[in-house]
């Protein structure tokens, strides 16, 4: 019964927020699609043949990966962020936290739709992807496993940026002058092992390098560092973010006034 009773909000907002991006796919599924599909065209069909092979792959092979993992981590993020500080700003926010919900269930459907709309997103670029290049798919458990973690990891984040957010320029900070280089910098279009040894050392304070990295290992058994440090690194993530949202929720801080 109390399993029930907490499945009636949590299917809510579930529904709630995967309606609220399917309902304007034009501007949350469509422009990722358009975006990566310049990526594949300017680095992979352009830019990848005068690089030739990195790290025995195709340069579009090497780098679909870390493409497929951009836009799942981007569109995880700007969905909680946006609904979120939507809520908070539009106040109906705190009726839920005052309402006979423990809070993990609220953030439980935050989450969940992040990861519909990481999974959905990658699964577009993925298709788009396949008219560039063949895909291969090392280990499916691995691929499925890192998308589901990164996805959490980022809309933990967002969550984090829109609590904090006093008015709707701050949600776009983090995305713009964070989220942007760490992605950039974070072995996507590139081996680290291509770095001199002092940016090899820095990179790896980039949480992003191994979300990229274990996702590329899961599609072609690549990866510039440990897959079990990888995973280790994004349980670690995972665990940590999901404390601070949890301890932000609870407390209401940046939403009670």
């Amino acid at each position: 019964m109390y399993t029930q009773s907490l499945f009636i909000p949590f299917s809510t907002i579930v529904i709630k927020e995967v309606s609220r991006f399917t309902r304007i796919w034009v501007q949350t599924i469509l422009p990722p699609a358009i975006s990566m599909t310049l990526y594949f065209v300017i680095f992979g069909s352009l830019i990848g043949p005068r690089i030739g092979t990195m790290n025995g792959f195709d340069y579009i092979d090497y780098i679909a990966p870390g493409i497929i993992m951009m836009s799942v981590i981007n569109n995880a993020y700007a969905n909680v962020v946006s609904s979120f500080f939507g809520a908070k700003f539009q106040r109906h926010i705190e009726e839920m936290l005052v309402a006979p919900i423990p809070v993990f269930v609220i953030l439980a459907g935050y989450i969940t739709g992040g990861i519909v709309r990481g999974f959905l997103v990658g699964t577009v670029v993925t298709i788009v992807a396949l008219f560039f290049t063949d895909l291969h798919l090392y280990s499916f458990p691995i691929t499925i496993a890192v998308v589901l973690m990164t996805s959490i990891v980022f809309s933990l984040g967002g969550l984090i940026n829109a609590i904090f957010a006093k008015k709707f320029d701050d949600i776009s900070i983090i995305p713009t002058f964070v989220l942007t280089p760490l992605i950039y910098l974070g072995g996507v279009f590139y081996s680290i092992d291509m770095l001199p040894e002092f940016w090899q050392k820095v990179s790896v304070f980039n949480p992003i390098l191994y979300m990229v990295n274990a996702f590329r290992y899961g599609m072609l058994g690549e990866s510039d560092i440990s897959i079990t440090h990888a995973f280790i690194m994004l349980i670690i993530f995972t665990i940590t973010l999901l404390i601070v949202c949890l301890q932000l929720l609870n407390k209401g801080i940046g939403i009670k006034t």
